[in-house]
């Protein structure tokens, strides 16, 4: 009966074993899935910019600081690896665009352009693309850490090779601040 009773536990254990650890290499799986779907918007984001900066470019000879800081900001960006430094790229270019955006209002035939209005309409949809694929990911990410740090799934972590998933999060003060957008100035003519 004592033997019955430990062939039980032994198997209830594997079962658990296999179970846990199978959970944690599909939240694994999981996650760099979620990164990759931020990764794609990414790309459609960086792919849209140099049309952007190409057609305001005739339009605004005098702000080319603005467009070279944008050109500049979208390299960085393109270049960045890891979530802490692709987070950090992409909150300056994002602050950059929103500069361009803003100098754009006070050109009155570049406003009127469709291109521009077409181009800025497809960016602030891949903007919101990219703030869900972000939820997402820190959601998937925030569920695999937290599987990985309860017991008894824990004892499992080192055979599953799993490590510690890094959150996307601002961590410079300006990427958290509201670009200030002042239209008070008379438009350039």
């Amino acid at each position: 009966m004592g033997l019955i009773l430990l062939l039980v536990v032994a198997v209830v254990a594997l079962v658990w074993g296999v179970g846990a650890y199978n959970g944690l290499i599909a939240l694994k799986n999981q996650v760099e899935n979620a990164w990759k779907q931020i990764d794609v918007q990414l790309k459609f984001r960086h792919d849209l910019i140099p049309n952007l900066v190409n057609t305001v470019k005739g339009a605004m000879d005098f702000e080319r600081s603005t467009l070279e800081a944008v050109v500049t900001a979208r390299t960085r960006a393109v270049s960045a690896t890891g979530v802490p430094a692709t987070a950090r790229a992409e909150g300056e270019l994002t602050q950059a665009l929103g500069r361009l955006f803003a100098l754009a209002e006070s050109y009155p035939d570049l406003k009127a352009t469709t291109n521009i209005a077409g181009l800025q309409e497809e960016l602030t949809n891949t903007e919101n693309k990219i703030a869900f694929a972000r939820q997402l990911y820190n959601d998937t990410a925030t569920q695999y850490n937290t599987k990985q740090m309860q017991f008894p799934t824990n004892l499992l972590v080192g055979l599953a090779k799993a490590t510690r998933a890094e959150l996307w999060e601002l961590d410079e003060p300006e990427a958290r601040e509201t670009p200030v957008v002042d239209l008070s100035s008379p438009p350039r003519t």
